[in-house]
């Protein structure tokens, strides 16, 4: 899949920050195709990203910051829901392939599309910083910063793109990992529970 050959995916995130900087939607969904399921994972992140800086403030009351992390989960259940997708898409097109001999990847592409859309943030936000021109110490500080994350982003990117490769070939294959969100479900958090309390160590 082109999507996922050279830096295919990083210029994907990477213009797509550049327009929700201009304009952000308030929400991007995902449709059938690749495109779609691995842009509406990317702005979970950027979603997520934008309510940590606020969710640090000091400025604002309990209530303003209790309301940031209840919006936090939501964001983040929808975020990993969105890996799975990824997954699904994926090994729905790898279907048929022989992996009766490939060998077992302990990360899952949409795991590692995650990986890569949370590197684009970090170059995103760390190049702004890098430009700072009132202060020329965090200025270098962050092009030292800058150059480490495009590396980590480009051998990532390599592997991802190894990965879908050796897939595509029956050597290596992957599986979706579910991540069971517990605290999210009032069934399985103790805390959510109607009148039943954790049990103690």
């Amino acid at each position: 899949m082109e999507i996922f050959r050279r830096t295919g995916l990083a210029d994907l995130h990477d213009e797509a920050l550049e327009t929700w900087d201009r304009e952000r939607p308030e929400d991007v969904e995902a449709t059938a195709d690749i495109e779609s399921l691995i842009l509406a994972q990317h702005f979970c992140n950027v979603s997520l990203w934008n309510l940590e800086d606020q969710a640090r403030r000091t400025d604002v009351d309990d209530a303003y910051i209790a309301a940031l992390k209840r919006s936090i989960d939501g964001w983040n259940q929808r975020r990993n829901d969105g890996m799975e997708s990824i997954d699904r898409f994926l090994l729905d097109r790898f279907e048929g392939i022989d992996t009766a001999s490939a060998q077992l990847h302990s990360e899952s592409a949409g795991m590692m599309v995650d990986r890569i859309s949370i590197l684009s943030l970090k170059i995103r936000h760390m190049g702004i910083n890098a430009e700072r021109r009132a202060d020329s110490s965090i200025a270098a500080e962050c092009a030292e910063k800058l150059a480490v994350l495009r590396e980590q982003r480009a051998d990532l990117s390599r592997c991802l793109e190894t990965l879908i490769e050796d897939f595509t070939a029956g050597r290596r294959y992957f599986k979706i990992y579910y991540q069971f969100k517990q605290y999210n479900d009032p069934r399985l958090n103790p805390f959510l529970r109607d009148g039943e309390k954790p049990a103690k160590d």
